[in-house]
């Protein structure tokens, strides 16, 4: 549509008087608390779903061709001649990169939590000898049917172990929680539409006579669309700032909680630069997303009212 030279020095005060426009959408509003809300919930989902990954993927790389061997054996002279020879059986394979015999004071010191002083008498508590193997390359079934027949071969009393087989389970959990951190945050994106789309639309009918004045005197729907995107972009810039702080110091506090723990598999969960980045990401994007929704939302609202 062509504007006459009036509505020219006009239009351009459309977006200077954005704020009578919204006046519900500024900081006394609801708006940016909700969006800060939203973007805080959304960095400690990605915060969680982000350090799950790395602990799934420090946990791969760590056990990836590893196998345990347990020579169980009760009488302690025949358990520590098996051991000797599994261990040198392994040593001469050339598919074999490390073997480590696990000593027997070290497993002690494993048992002790759960069975006491206990665990350091071996007359009371045999316990198996337990050899760390390490091969090069991944743990085949065929690879792990060969190896265990040839050792049963020489060593009766070994038992063979994929280290990945006793994992599986936690990484289907570890996997279930990623999943459960990707819902919650499509679900928040989700939310922070809902929530722009309704601020967008209870503005329009607020200022709907507003509105209609401007179309009188020349502006578009476009022109007017940028006055409702502009004010919700302010909102939503302020309220991601906010949820950005809220959300990275409940991370340093979790992260502070379960460092506590003292755990190799927690600690497999630090975030990197790289996440960090993805992090300061998310309230960028909750950013465009608001700034996108109150576009089409407020075009479209306007095709049909007027």
């Amino acid at each position: 549509m062509a504007l006459d030279p009036l509505v020219r020095r006009t239009a351009p005060r459309f977006g200077s008087e954005s704020a009578r426009m919204l006046p519900q959408t500024r900081i006394a509003g609801p708006m940016p608390w909700v969006m800060a809300i939203m973007i805080a919930l959304t960095v400690m989902a990605a915060g969680a779903g982000l350090a799950l990954n790395n602990v799934a993927t420090n946990a791969r790389d760590e056990i990836s061709g590893g196998i345990t061997v347990q020579v169980v054996e009760g009488a302690p002279a025949s358990r520590e001649r098996q051991a000797r020879a599994a261990v040198s059986l392994l040593r001469a394979r050339d598919d074999v990169a490390s073997v480590r015999r696990v000593p027997d004071e070290e497993l002690a010191d494993l048992l002790e939590p759960w069975l006491g002083e206990a665990a350091n008498d071996a007359d009371a508590v045999p316990t198996p000898a337990l050899i760390d193997v390490r091969l090069s390359g991944p743990v085949t079934a065929p690879r792990l049917r060969e190896l265990r027949a040839q050792l049963l071969a020489q060593v009766p009393a070994a038992r063979l172990d994929a280290q990945a087989g006793w994992l599986a389970p936690v990484f289907e959990a570890l996997r279930s929680l990623q999943y459960l951190a990707i819902g919650l945050v499509l679900l928040l994106a989700a939310t922070s539409v809902a929530a722009v789309w309704l601020a967008a639309r209870s503005a329009l009918g607020t200022n709907r006579d507003t509105i209609e004045v401007i179309h009188h005197l020349g502006g578009t729907d476009g022109q007017i669309a940028r006055i409702f995107q502009r004010s919700i972009g302010i909102d939503a810039a302020l309220g991601g700032l906010a949820g950005l702080m809220l959300g990275i110091g409940a991370i340093f506090v979790l992260g502070q909680q379960f460092a506590a723990l003292g755990s190799g598999l927690v600690a497999g969960g630090t975030l990197d630069w790289r996440d960090w980045l993805a992090i300061a990401a998310v309230p960028v994007a909750g950013i465009v997303l608001a700034v996108l929704t109150a576009r089409f939302t407020v075009i479209a609202a306007l095709r049909r009212m007027l």
